[in-house]
C-alpha cells in the first residue's frame, strides 16, 4: 500500500492559479521540489505515492512522486510528475514542511467514478469545494 506526502501550496491564492502554474511545467518533467531532509519512509513513497497539495485548508490536488534525488548543498529533491490530478476536496490543517498521508486516508481523484467533475475548470471546482458541494 503506497504512502503519500502532504504540503501546503504556498503563495497560491486559488486552485485556478495553482493549475496554471503546473500546466506551465508539463514541458519540463520531472519537476524537482527541494527539501532539507529525505523522508524516513521514502522507500514506501517512491514511484507509488503522491504529493497531496493543501490549498485554503483543504487537500485539492496531487502530483505523483517519481522518485527522490540529491540537490547541491546536501539538499534532497522530491521528483514530481508535472501532471496535476484534482482530488475530492477534504479538510486538512496547514502545516510547515511535509507530512505523511496513508493511502486509506487519501481523497479520491475527481472524475474517477464518472461524475465528470474532473473536466470542470479548476476555479469552479475550487468554489464548489469551498461550499462543500464536492
Amino acid at each position: 500500500m503506497p504512502l503519500h506526502l502532504t504540503k501546503v501550496a504556498f503563495g497560491i491564492s486559488n486552485l485556478d492559479q495553482f493549475a496554471a502554474r503546473w500546466k506551465a511545467r508539463e514541458s519540463e518533467p520531472p519537476y524537482e521540489l527541494g527539501t532539507r531532509y529525505l523522508p524516513k519512509r521514502w522507500e514506501e513513497i517512491a514511484g507509488q505515492g503522491s504529493l497531496y497539495w493543501i490549498l485554503k485548508h483543504q487537500l485539492v490536488a496531487r502530483s505523483p512522486i517519481v522518485g527522490f534525488g540529491e540537490l547541491p548543498g546536501g539538499r534532497v529533491s522530491i521528483r514530481l510528475d508535472p501532471h496535476l490530478v484534482l482530488v475530492q476536496a477534504r479538510p486538512k490543517r496547514a502545516h510547515q514542511g511535509w507530512r505523511y498521508l496513508e493511502d486509506g486516508d487519501a481523497p479520491a481523484d475527481l472524475g474517477a467514478g464518472g461524475e465528470g467533475v474532473g473536466s470542470l475548470p479548476a476555479d469552479l471546482v475550487g468554489r464548489l469545494a469551498e461550499l462543500a458541494l464536492i
